[in-house]
C-alpha cells in the first residue's frame, strides 16, 4: 500500500500516511486526509521512503481519503470565515473570565470535530470554564494548546529581515536549538535587533550554517597556540574559518593572514 509524507495544520504537521484503497497521489496534491485528530485538508509531500521518513521524530500516522474537491475547498473557504468569528468568541471570553493569557490563533478542523485555541501564556491557567463555555457555544470540543513565542511567528509571521517568508512557516517541521555562540562562531553581528528574528529569539538560520563552521574550525590551530609556518615560527591571534586562514604574530611582531596549507607543525 502507497505510503506519503503529508503536511497538515496550522502548525505545519508532518505525518506518514498510507492510502485509502491503495490510491496512488502524486507530489503537491491537496488532498483531505483522516489524521489522529480528525478530518484535515493537508498537502502531499512526497513517498515516504526510508530516505525521506529519516529525520522525522515518530511521526504521526493517518490516512490519505482523496483529492480535495471543489466543494472542499468551498467548505474550508466558509471555515476560515467561521475562523475569525470564532477567534473573536474565544477574546470575548477570555476577557470575560478575566484570563491572564494571549490568544494567538484559533483552528477548526475540517471535519468539525475539534477547535484548537493556541494561547501564550507565562503562567499556568485553569481554563475549565472558559472550555465549558466554548463547548457550549460552538457545539464541538475545544483543545487549548500553550504555545512559545517561535510557535506563535510560527503561526502569524509572514516575511523575515531576508525578505523571504520565514523559516518557521515554509520549510522547517522543528524549531532548532540556537544559541549565541553560534553567532560568535560566524563572526555575525550581535547586535540582538539584526539577529534576531519575528519571535524575537535568535534567528534560526544561524543554526543552518554551524556544523559547517565548526568542522572547519577543528582543521585550524587554535588562538592562542604557536605554530611554525614557511616564514617562521608564529603565535596564532584569531581564525578566519571560512577563508581557512589564521591570523598571526611573527616573531618580528609583524601580523600576517597564513594559510593552513602553509602551517608546516603546530607546537602547542
Amino acid at each position: 500500500m502507497p505510503k506519503y509524507i503529508v503536511r497538515y495544520g496550522v502548525m505545519r504537521h508532518l505525518g506518514v500516511f498510507s492510502s485509502a484503497r491503495g490510491k496512488t497521489f502524486s507530489r503537491g496534491a491537496e488532498v483531505i486526509a483522516r489524521t489522529h485528530r480528525g478530518l484535515e485538508a493537508g498537502e502531499v509531500l512526497c513517498d515516504a521512503t526510508q530516505e525521506a521518513t529519516a529525520p522525522l521524530k515518530n511521526p504521526r500516522s493517518g490516512q490519505v481519503l482523496r483529492i480535495r474537491t471543489a466543494d472542499d475547498d468551498n467548505e474550508l473557504r466558509k471555515l476560515h470565515e467561521q475562523q475569525r468569528k470564532e477567534f473573536d468568541i474565544c477574546r470575548e471570553r477570555i476577557r470575560q473570565f478575566n484570563l491572564d493569557m494571549q490568544l494567538i490563533d484559533v483552528e477548526h478542523l475540517f471535519g468539525g470535530e475539534r477547535i484548537i485555541v493556541f494561547y501564550l501564556s507565562e503562567n499556568r491557567i485553569d481554563f475549565r470554564d472558559l472550555v465549558k463555555s466554548l463547548a457550549g457555544e460552538f457545539q464541538t470540543r475545544i483543545e487549548m494548546r500553550q504555545i512559545g513565542v517561535r510557535d506563535e511567528a510560527k503561526l502569524l509571521a509572514d516575511y523575515g529581515d531576508c525578505g523571504k517568508p520565514v523559516c518557521c512557516n515554509t520549510h522547517l517541521s522543528e524549531m532548532p536549538p540556537v544559541s549565541m555562540k553560534m553567532a560568535k562562531m560566524q563572526k555575525a553581528t550581535l547586535d540582538p535587533n539584526k539577529i534576531s528574528g519575528r519571535c524575537g529569539r535568535l534567528k534560526c538560520c544561524l543554526r543552518y550554517e554551524y556544523d559547517t563552521y565548526r568542522e572547519l574550525k577543528r582543521e585550524l590551530p587554535r588562538v592562542g597556540s604557536e605554530i611554525i609556518t614557511s616564514a617562521g615560527r608564529a603565535r596564532v591571534l584569531a581564525q578566519e574559518i571560512l577563508a581557512g586562514q589564521v591570523l598571526v604574530q611573527m616573531e618580528d611582531m609583524r601580523r600576517v593572514l597564513v594559510d593552513t596549507a602553509d602551517i608546516v607543525s603546530v607546537l602547542s
